[in-house]
This record gives structure tokens, sequence and C-alpha cells, in this order.
């Protein structure tokens, strides 16, 4: 199966207040900026599942050669799961390696989320085949640790080829997992949430409390633990 190229944005705001849309294409600039400047090898790095209120945090990194150029790249955002699972496929196939790291709740609730996305990042960058010259990371705060050679862009899964295809490669192999997941603990219905407040895994917490996979760490679910279950009946759609 193939898919037609795509070409949506997103909004967002900036900083003065104005509106602004993504680019809808990634590109390879800032790839190319290092490699001119010396560069060989360099990894793309995004997070997924942050914000979850259950299941683990995952970083992907991906490394492309520098001058391969991976057609249809889109923000993991933009496009539906069956699109993404191609597009992983893709990037997987053409990259020279790729690596997932994770932190499950247990150490998210021990050493914060900040510590969790580096410890995730570390292993991400163990996996990986080859060590990278240089990394392209997703957002404005580096997790990675390799401060000479990380290079921040806000909204880099939109920017860079890099990134997109870590994310792309992250988000499919995170939310596999919370399918797989979602077996042992149905009430939550992680197979279509993912571990994120959706309004039936919100009904889900307050009828049966939380399970092994939540994060304790969130103010929601640890009130339900401090204030004990409140007994609600679940609605039909959960039953």
């Amino acid at each position: 199966m193939t898919f037609k190229a795509t070409y949506r944005t997103r909004a967002y705001s900036t900083r003065s207040g104005r509106t602004r849309r993504t680019n809808p294409v990634p590109n390879m600039r800032y790839e190319r900026a290092l490699v001119e400047g010396g560069a060989g090898l360099i990894a793309g790095v995004d997070e997924v599942g942050l914000g979850a209120w259950a299941g683990p945090l995952a970083v992907g990194m991906v490394v492309f050669e520098p001058s391969k150029r991976i057609y249809k790249l889109r923000d993991s955002k933009l496009v539906d799961p069956a699109r993404r699972r191609w597009l992983s496929e893709r990037v997987k196939q053409a990259c020279l390696c790729w690596s997932i790291g994770m932190s499950w709740p247990d150490e998210i609730d021990a050493v914060g989320l900040s510590e969790a996305q580096r410890r995730a990042a570390r292993r991400a960058l163990e996996g990986l085949t080859t060590k990278p010259d240089a990394f392209l990371l997703d957002g404005n705060w580096n997790f990675v640790g390799e401060k000479e050679s990380t290079t921040t862009i806000v909204r880099g899964d939109c920017e860079s080829v890099s990134i997109a295809g870590a994310s792309i490669v992250a988000k499919v192999v995170r939310d596999q997992l919370m399918s797989d997941l979602a077996g042992l603990y149905p009430f939550y219905r992680f197979d279509s949430n993912k571990g994120y407040p959706s309004p039936q895994h919100r009904w889900a917490l307050s009828a049966v409390g939380p399970s092994p996979l939540h994060r304790r760490l969130f103010a929601p679910v640890q009130k339900l633990i401090d204030e004990g279950i409140p007994g609600r009946l679940l609605p039909a759609t959960l039953q």
C-alpha cells in the first residue's frame, strides 16, 4: 500500500500573539547546515508520551545518510495511524539505524519527568549501532545531554526530516505497545487513547482507580489514590 503526499499544517501562536502555520513538509535545511559545518552522521530525536497519564515515555532516534532524502515524511501529529505505520516502515528501511529508549511509570514517579526523559534519551542513544556526530532535537530543551553537538528546534518535527522520522517511529512503537497492553487493563481503553486523558480514560480512573501503568506523579492520578475510589458507575460504553 502507498499513500499520496499530503500538505496539512497546524496552527500555533507566536510570543507576539500572532497565529502562524507550521511548515507542511519537513526538509533537510538543518541537516545540510550541520554537514557543511563538518558533521558526518546526524540523529533526529523526539519524545512521545510526555503528557500521557499512563504508559511509558519514549524517545526515538533515527540516523539517515546525510545525502538521503525520504519523501512524503510529515509531522506525525497530522497523519492517520495507517499512514504513520507506512511511513515508519519506510523510515526504518531507509535509515542507517534507529532506536527507541523508554522510561516506565515506576521510574517516572521515582525520578520525575525531566530525569526520565534524560534516561530514555540515553537508552535510545545506547541502542544506536553507530555514534552520531550531531543531534537535531524537537523542542527547546536539550534532554539528550550532548551540549556541543545538539541543536534544538521548536516544532522540529515540521522542520527537519530527521526529527520527523524519529517522531514517527517512536509514536508507532509506543502506540502499538499501548494497544498490546490494553488487553490487560480493558477499562481504560489504552488501545484508543494511548494513555492520554480522554473522557473514557478519566471515567475509568474515577470508577476503578489507577492501574500499575499509571503515573502517580500526575496530580489527578495521585488524588484518586489519596482520597480513595469514589465508586462512580462506569458509563455503558465502558462496561
